[in-house]
């Protein structure tokens, strides 16, 4: 009876984890939060707000840090709602671009983190470089930014 027992656990253990399908690899899931932060760049070039919403957890949190030009540290925190007014009402005489220029990801169970390297050109000028750090959540299934901070300067940018 024990043995019986034993081997209707452990098919019903089987046909559970068959039920669920196998987990994507994490190169699938770099892939995937990857694809997430392009659309959000998409997007951000399109000025299209529901592109970018798209992209985001409710509660976003948007933040900035640079040196000014005494070499003191500035911390901005913008409103979410403000950045995608701004970014929809850049007229359309004024080009600009994000140029991502790498990727690094970091995955933990529900959460990542992807640090991305970025040169702002606009109207065809380099204006500044820096970092976009993104932690992202895994929402069943669906990977949302949930935090944004990024660096801003001209030193060290196009080597």
């Amino acid at each position: 009876m024990k043995n019986i027992l034993s081997a209707l656990i452990l098919f019903l253990l089987a046909v559970t984890v068959n039920a669920q399908g196998p987990s994507p690899s994490e190169e699938e899931t770099k892939q995937k939060i990857q694809g997430v932060i392009e659309t959000f760049f998409d997007g951000f070039h399109k000025q299209d707000s529901t592109i970018i919403k798209s992209t985001v957890a409710d509660n976003v949190v948007l933040q900035t840090t640079a040196k000014n030009p005494q070499g003191k540290t500035l911390f901005k925190i913008e409103e979410f709602s403000k950045f995608l007014k701004s970014i929809v009402s850049i007229p359309d005489s004024v080009k600009f671009e994000e140029k991502l220029t790498s990727f690094s990801i970091q995955i933990d169970r529900t959460m990542a983190n992807a640090w991305v390297g970025y040169e702002f050109w606009l109207n065809d000028t380099f204006s500044h470089c820096g970092i976009d750090s993104f932690q992202l959540v895994d929402f069943d299934g669906e990977w949302k930014i949930v935090y944004l901070i990024d660096t801003r300067g001209k030193e060290g940018c196009l080597d």
